[in-house]
């Protein structure tokens, strides 16, 4: 898994990250900017519009330009300052993304900086987060949380997700546990079996589990099988009942009344509906 794109269990973690947005600005840096070898506990966006500047993350040295996107993972050594008479003029962002009870950095390598966006609509993605970001209704704290998401993903299109060389051994672990679920979403699994795959015990394994996918393994299998059923639904002419026994159902009633608790629509209407 090292140095591939992102796909199994790392995909299921960035697909469930909550994201909050704790500070939102534009700023004009003064000549004095500076701050030296510290490890922040959120991360940071910069978009650069004008100006210049140093910054440093853990060994690597940056001098971005105008139009660049900057991004400083938590609890990494950073290190920045103003360089000339002409400081940055910049939107920033510090935003925590949680998966489980994880910082999604901690396991991604993004690059740093990021050139080559639409500067307009990055520039006007900033504005409107900072303008959510003023506003103190739930709404806009809804829209800087959307703002912020899509702005997340302008940098993933921008550049291949990957595993951190760190981390690799442990999301093995994770999408084997991952894979298995997949593998068998037409059988009934218990919390002891899951347990078993990485050879942990259940109590211990229940919390493992939680704290990199952010719920219980038994509510991450009853998911697995309703997006299972709902590709069924949408890609293939089985019946109800051959759906609900490809995702571990023996009873069709009961598929039925469990989908549309969490779908939100009978099997049938699904299918009509999308």
């Amino acid at each position: 898994m090292d140095g591939s794109v992102i796909g199994g269990a790392a995909r299921d973690m960035v697909l469930g990250m909550q994201v909050e947005v704790l500070e939102a600005k534009l700023t004009q840096c003064w000549t004095g900017w500076r701050e030296l070898d510290y490890r922040p506990a959120f991360n940071k966006l910069y978009f650069i519009l004008d100006g210049e500047g140093w910054i440093k993350i853990e060994d690597r040295e940056l001098y971005p330009e105008p139009g660049q996107v900057v991004l400083m993972p938590a609890h990494k050594q950073q290190s920045f300052s103003a360089i000339s008479d002409r400081p940055f003029r910049k939107y920033w962002c510090h935003f925590t993304a949680i998966t489980g009870q994880t910082d999604v950095f901690h396991w991604l390598d993004l690059p740093c900086s990021f050139a080559g966006l639409d500067r307009a609509v990055v520039e006007e993605l900033f504005c409107e987060l900072v303008s959510a970001h003023q506003d103190s209704s739930i709404a806009a704290r809804l829209k800087e949380k959307a703002i912020l998401l899509h702005i997340l993903s302008l940098l993933m299109e921008a550049q291949p997700v990957r595993i951190r060389q760190s981390q690799s051994h442990e999301m093995e672990r994770l999408t084997l546990i991952q894979r298995y679920v997949d593998e068998h979403l037409d059988q009934e699994m218990t919390l002891e079996e899951l347990a078993e795959v990485l050879h942990l015990h259940p109590n211990y394994f229940s919390k493992y589990f939680k704290r990199h996918f952010g719920i219980p393994p038994l509510k991450y299998v009853s998911r697995k099988r309703m997006d299972h059923a709902k590709l069924l639904l949408k890609t293939t002419s089985r019946s109800v009942k051959e759906v609900a026994a490809a995702t571990g159902f023996d009873d069709a009633n009961y598929f039925s009344k469990t989908f549309r608790r969490e779908v939100g629509f009978s099997p049938s209407e699904y299918r009509l509906n999308v």
